[in-house]
């Protein structure tokens, strides 16, 4: 089995001239950038719509891609944009730093303009594509036109014929919002056109994308608007629970995510009709799936919807394997990775072993006093060959951040496993990502911000908070021919190459 490395950087996080990472020119150089770094993996997050508090895991659609990724360079040099308009626009500036409120405000207006200078019904792609994808584009694009009708409100608090999708409801915003419908279909269309040209430019190179897809969908998404049958929803479309995590020693009050529960007796009826479609889909998006909470298909955390903390939640079964043996029986293997963090039962590692995939170790896990017994298991040496090893993820603390932050026991018994008492600690970052990348793990992938050496302020998430997080980002110089080739060498070292 081949050993590979990895670099984990979202879209919003690359350096860009207007104010997020997205499909424009950088986007191709980091590829190169990668490509000469050794690197076979870009891991990115959810390519979705944001919604609420800007986190790509809580979006408008499943299935849609963000807007904000829409190259300007792009729609200039097609010419639906002009140069001026676009450096005209207040995205913020912080070349480090994303300003979503500047961004929501100016960029749609410029991709407005640009889809009334299109034409685009005169295209002969944009019309395949639509028809191609209309079994979730066209509730998608009423989704989206009808909320801004309602002046942006969740569709719980819709007027109740379009709420409940009475039949002449439909009709009727289907001809009052039809340009609107189609400026949604538009944004859609050149997402994904662009998109697949920078996939097609990775693969060329030898670059595999690792996407990443959340276990559960948002209430306020057209995927629960359109398919109220799917979740644990009442005849008025309420929840009866909602997901979330229980109390444990990181929170104790666990956390309440609000996300509707799958209802999982229909899908089962129903083959995992809908699973397979949206598996279907990633597999075309990206080269590797990674599933974020990956346990819940074991188990999972039922909330009452309206309680205020997860502490009245109860553990519910899950499909478990029978679920991923009907998804490879109709599409084929395709390589997973699971997201088995947290609270890991015998039954989820069961689950993991059974179907095959790749589960994850974290570094940071490994020196938890609090937990001894689970931390063994993240202990590189404990390392099995089928999983992908990381120092960190986007929810985790820098590795910088990471060991300034934990206690001097913990800090203690991190030196005597790496056995090293003597490097100054602005350079023991280095260590850390050296003791991952030499574990027996078939694949691992870094977070920039740790080869970069960067502390906290470089931290994509914190888990339970909102406002200030999805908000770094690289300049230009940061990506320097000196880190690349610090890279490749200790990507050579380890023998993680990618000669391809």
């Amino acid at each position: 089995m081949n050993r590979a490395a990895g670099i984990l950087l979202p879209i919003t996080s690359l350096p860009s001239k207007y104010g997020i990472g997205c499909f424009s020119k950088s986007a191709y150089d980091f590829v190169d950038w990668l490509k000469q770094a050794g690197q076979t993996y870009w891991q990115i997050l959810p390519l979705c719509p944001t919604s609420y508090g800007d986190s790509p895991y809580q979006s408008f659609s499943t299935f849609a891609g963000n807007p904000y990724f829409i190259s300007l360079e792009a729609l200039i040099t097609e010419g639906v944009l002009t140069r001026e308009e676009c450096e005209s626009a207040d995205f913020g500036n912080q070349a480090d730093d994303i300003d979503y409120e500047k961004i929501y405000n100016h960029r749609y207006t410029l991709l407005r303009k640009a889809y009334e200078r299109s034409n685009i019904t005169q295209n002969e792609n944009y019309l395949r594509f639509v028809n191609e994808n209309s079994w979730w584009l066209s509730d998608y694009a009423l989704f989206m036109a009808v909320k801004e009708r309602f002046g942006g409100v969740e569709w719980t608090q819709w007027a109740e014929d379009i709420r409940l999708r009475w039949d002449f409801a439909m009709d009727y915003y289907r001809k009052e919002l039809y340009f609107e419908i189609e400026f949604q279909q538009y944004m859609q269309f050149k997402f994904f056109e662009q998109w697949y040209y920078l996939k097609r430019y990775a693969n060329e190179r030898g670059i595999q994308i690792v996407g990443d897809i959340p276990i559960y969908v948002a209430m306020d998404s057209a995927d629960t608007w359109a398919h109220p049958e799917l979740f644990q929803l009442n005849e008025q479309n309420i929840p009866y629970a909602v997901a979330g995590c229980p109390p444990d020693g990181f929170s104790t009050d666990g956390q309440l995510w609000g996300n509707p529960l799958y209802r999982w007796e229909y899908h089962k009826n129903t083959g995992y009709d809908w699973w397979v479609s949206r598996l279907a889909y990633c597999f075309r998006l990206y080269d590797v799936v990674r599933i974020d909470h990956f346990r819940g298909f074991d188990e999972y955390f039922s909330i009452p919807y309206g309680a205020e903390s997860a502490k009245t939640g109860h553990w519910e079964k899950g499909p478990g394997i029978e679920l991923f043996r009907c998804i490879e029986q109709r599409l084929g293997w395709h390589e997973v990775i699971a997201e088995d963090l947290g609270y890991v039962t015998d039954s989820v590692r069961r689950l993991v072993q059974e179907s095959g995939f790749s589960g994850m170790k974290v570094l940071e896990f490994a020196f938890d006093s609090r937990d001894s017994g689970s931390a063994n298991d993240y202990l590189p040496h404990n390392y099995i060959e089928n999983c992908v090893a990381y120092t960190g993820t986007h929810d985790n603390e820098t590795i910088v951040g990471w060991f300034d932050s934990i206690t001097k026991e913990e800090q203690e018994l991190a030196r005597n496993y790496l056995c090293d008492h003597y490097t100054p600690k602005k350079y023991l970052y280095k260590s850390f990502i050296s003791l991952v990348m030499g574990s027996r793990a078939k694949t691992c992938i870094i977070p920039l911000q740790d080869y970069m050496g960067r502390d906290n302020r470089s931290r994509i998430n914190r888990p339970s908070t909102v406002g200030t997080n999805w908000r770094w980002r690289l300049t230009k110089q940061d990506l320097s021919h000196e880190l690349q080739q610090e890279i490749l060498a200790i990507t050579k070292r380890y023998g993680r190459m990618n000669w391809q």
